[in-house]
């Protein structure tokens, strides 16, 4: 077990992860800007990109890129300037670090180093899509970006399409098409969905609707921006449709295989993607 106290004394330096804005420059945060400030070096995803909000908001503080191709040479380097006492900001494109960007290698090799990791609140695309999506917000489960073929795509959704709890992904505008056909091969088409785009800019949309009404709407019109996709989970009719047995029938197996009647209610539900609540309801009123 370890223990971190963020604002403790310390002579080792501090990783702050630092969120930035999805599209609006005015969603940035005084806190934010100020840790970019103070830190002695930020560590870009892309330094290019950065170097424009860093112009907007007069900060000077020096970049060093840190990316999906280089983290292995650069983690060594910041962690000693990190335990040399510096404080390093980190930073991705766009929303929070770590979340579908760089930043989960380095926050690893900080807390095995014992240095303090601090995150900043901030925009996240996901979650700014989902409250506005009008699906229902939580549970929810993020997956971020499907892969890129198409078999390898369906087998995952084939792994969540029984989840109960709302899924946000992302995905590129020239192949969110392609990804909600082989979603509603997968659950339907009439599970309901939300394409989100372009979110805090000017140009901001929301395609609400059906997997079917999504891609025909996509099939007449060229879209562009980073999207997000809100899509329903499975309600408990369509979850049991896909088992040819009862749900009591389905626990009673995994028992007779050697779980206990717990661990069995507990499988038996995160397979049909229905609450733990519900089976142990159903199996014992049964």
């Amino acid at each position: 077990m370890q223990k971190q106290k963020s604002y403790g004394e310390t002579a080792k330096g501090k990783l702050y992860l630092v969120p930035t804005p999805i599209g609006n420059l005015e969603d940035m945060s005084f806190r934010c800007i100020r840790c970019l400030k103070e830190a002695a070096v930020i560590a870009s995803e892309d330094t290019r990109n950065t170097k424009k909000l860093l112009m907007h908001f007069e900060i000077e503080t020096p970049q060093i890129s840190f990316h999906e191709h280089n983290y292995k040479e650069r983690i060594p380097k910041l962690l000693e300037r990190l335990l040399s006492g510096e404080t390093i900001a980190q930073v991705s494109d766009a929303g929070m670090p770590s979340i579908s960007d760089p930043g989960h290698e380095l926050v690893l090799a900080c807390i095995e180093a014992a240095i303090d990791v601090i995150p900043l609140p901030g925009a996240s695309a996901g979650i700014t899509a989902l409250i506005a999506s009008g699906i229902t917000p939580q549970p929810f489960t993020f997956y971020g970006f499907l892969p890129r073929k198409a078999k390898e795509q369906k087998t995952e959704l084939e792994k969540i399409k029984n989840l109960s709890s709302t899924q946000i992904f992302y995905e590129s505008p020239y192949r969110v098409l392609a990804t909600l056909k082989n979603m509603k091969e997968i659950y339907g088409g009439t599970r309901k969905g939300v394409l989100c785009r372009e979110l805090t800019k000017l140009h901001e949309e929301f395609l609400r609707g059906s997997l079917d009404e999504l891609i025909d709407y996509l099939e007449e019109h060229t879209i562009k921006g980073e999207c997000c996709l809100i899509i329903a989970g499975s309600d408990n009719e369509e979850a049991a449709a896909d088992f040819p047995e009862s749900l009591k029938e389905h626990i009673d197996g995994l028992i007779a295989s050697g779980l206990t009647s717990k661990e069995a209610i507990k499988e038996a539900a995160k397979v049909r993607g229905i609450k733990k609540q519900e089976a142990y309801k159903a199996y014992h009123v049964d």
